[in-house]
């Protein structure tokens, strides 16, 4: 996982780079740092499946994404995703 020291914008590919931007800059703070530092970490090593799935999930609401990531209400089915499980794992286990 990339450490915000060794987090090295400059080396990816300009969709990755929208994703960081995306992900950091979701309009609450919850939910920039929830999603912005699970992309931060992992974007440099994601596939291209894994970089779509992302983008799906940044579709959602920041206030239904906020709730389902901190585990203030489940992840109703039409949004569950293997990726959205994954970030509220991370942000679970902060």
């Amino acid at each position: 996982m990339t450490t915000p020291e060794s987090y090295d914008p400059s080396s990816l590919d300009p969709r990755r780079r929208r994703l960081v931007f995306r992900a950091q800059h979701r309009g609450t703070y919850e939910n920039d740092l929830l999603i912005g530092d699970f992309v931060k970490a992992r974007v440099a090593t994601m596939s291209e499946a894994e970089l779509n799935e992302i983008e799906a999930v940044m579709e959602f609401p920041d206030a239904e994404l906020a709730d389902w990531l901190t585990g203030r209400k489940p992840i109703p089915a039409h949004a569950d995703s293997p990726m959205l499980r994954r970030i509220r794992e991370a942000a679970l286990n902060r």
